[in-house]
């Protein structure tokens, strides 16, 4: 995924900050309470029981690998891999079960309980393009110290669209209740 095209190192490192956030957090989150992500790993009914364990330890851990990876530039390509293979597989267990018709159970997401909806999708698909422009050559030009100040108020601007995404999707049937009251 390393250069189709030179970021600024800004964008960059706010982008890799951000996801790194975002992955870290949901692992945090999962593995606080493994028995609730278990019993929400299981609800999605894409695995066998017997590998339903396995999948709620493995799926932090690669998270919490994933978000830590991101962080240093040596290192950020193969995060921003493993990073989007897990946005990937993710994005694939919530559209199965779209397909299928339930769309009633929480995503598993990190703390936010959103119920799985095609503006999941979306989100993790804008969140997919971040993690590009996050695995991408940086241009080469020095940086100083308003790069990092630049850095630190991209970051928390892309992690409150990211919130201000999550408040809008849990709050999206009560959006359409509204939309289609007389």
């Amino acid at each position: 995924m390393n250069g189709l095209f030179l970021v600024d190192p800004v964008m960059g490192h706010a982008a890799a900050a951000s996801v790194a956030v975002l992955f870290l957090l949901a692992a945090l989150s999962k593995l606080r309470d493994i028995e609730l992500f278990h019993a929400v790993l299981d609800n999605y009914q894409l695995l066998p029981s017997a590998l339903v364990p396995v999948a709620a330890r493995v799926l932090p851990t690669l998270e919490l690998a994933a978000g830590v990876l991101l962080l240093p530039l040596v290192s950020r390509p193969s995060g921003a891999v493993l990073a989007l293979g897990l946005l990937v597989l993710v994005s694939g267990a919530v559209a199965v079960n779209l397909r299928r018709g339930r769309s009633r159970i929480v995503c598993g997401c990190g703390d936010d309980a959103l119920p799985l909806s095609a503006g999941l999708l979306w989100r993790n698909s804008v969140v997919g393009m971040v993690i590009v422009v996050a695995s991408q050559s940086h241009n080469l030009r020095p940086t100083v110290w308003l790069d990092l100040l630049s850095t630190l108020m991209a970051t928390l601007f892309l992690l409150g669209l990211y919130q201000a995404a999550n408040l809008w999707l849990s709050h999206q049937s009560r959006f359409i209740d509204l939309r289609n009251a007389p």
